[in-house]
């Protein structure tokens, strides 16, 4: 007989998954990693404003201050969209895969790095071509834009990094089934036990160490009954 919920939730380790759901719960995670990863590279290429080079007379391409800084606004955005799209892709696999245990980790991070990916092809691919090719092909004075790339491919990082902050935050702060419970909780049930004694009219001076939690309040009052005849014998002598 399998075990029930509540067997589950009173200290037992739930029972792993069936492999079927599993390899199903896997195929969704991927499944959506790829969607995400595609939908963020549609959104990255709609939201960047590319600067230009302007085609002077002599040949020369040349551009703005303020279009050289906007070389890393493709960078600044794709951090952006990674820091959303890892935290949703991160609470997805808590929600899918956390039952599987630890192996959860590098797949999260697997995911959301093939999601990085994916956004990056995709926003090249929706972008301008070969900026080389264009430039030379240039008229003077046409305005030729660069093309959608990230300057410092170490801002895929960002993508698995926030993705593992819903998971981590999780396993930090949930309860553990294994740890002992609270100081208190058990000093308040060593306070109801010794309610419970003393109302079976037994003291804890009467009963040896450790015993007290073994014995039912019947034979606490069986065995205190003697003992409180021979003290009221002693008393009277």
């Amino acid at each position: 007989m399998s075990p029930t919920r509540a067997e589950a939730t009173g200290g037992e380790e739930p029972s792993a998954p069936p492999t079927g759901s599993l390899l199903h719960r896997v195929t969704l995670f991927v499944a959506a990693c790829l969607l995400v990863g595609a939908l963020s590279g549609l959104v990255w290429w709609a939201v960047v404003d590319l600067p230009g080079y302007v085609i002077a007379a002599d040949g020369r391409a040349a551009t703005t201050e303020r279009g050289l800084a906007q070389h890393f606004g493709s960078d600044a955005w794709f951090v952006l969209i990674g820091a959303v799209a890892g935290l949703l892709l991160g609470l997805v696999a808590w929600w899918r895969l956390v039952r599987i245990g630890w192996p959860v980790i590098p797949l999260t991070l697997a995911g959301a790095t093939v999601a990085a990916l994916l956004c990056w092809v995709v926003g090249h691919a929706l972008g301008p071509s070969d900026f080389a090719a264009r430039l030379s092909a240039a008229q003077p004075g046409e305005t030729v834009p660069i093309q959608l790339t990230l300057s410092a491919p170490v801002s895929l990082v960002v993508w698995p990094f926030f993705a593992t902050i819903p998971i981590l935050l999780w396993s930090s702060l949930a309860p553990d089934a294994e740890q002992p419970p609270p100081l208190l909780a058990r000093r308040a049930r060593a306070e109801r036990r010794g309610r419970h004694e003393s109302v079976a009219g037994v003291l804890p001076e009467d009963l040896p160490a450790g015993s007290a939690s073994a014995r039912t309040p019947e034979e606490h009052e069986g065995r205190s009954t003697p003992r409180r005849a021979r003290r009221s014998a002693d008393d009277r002598g």
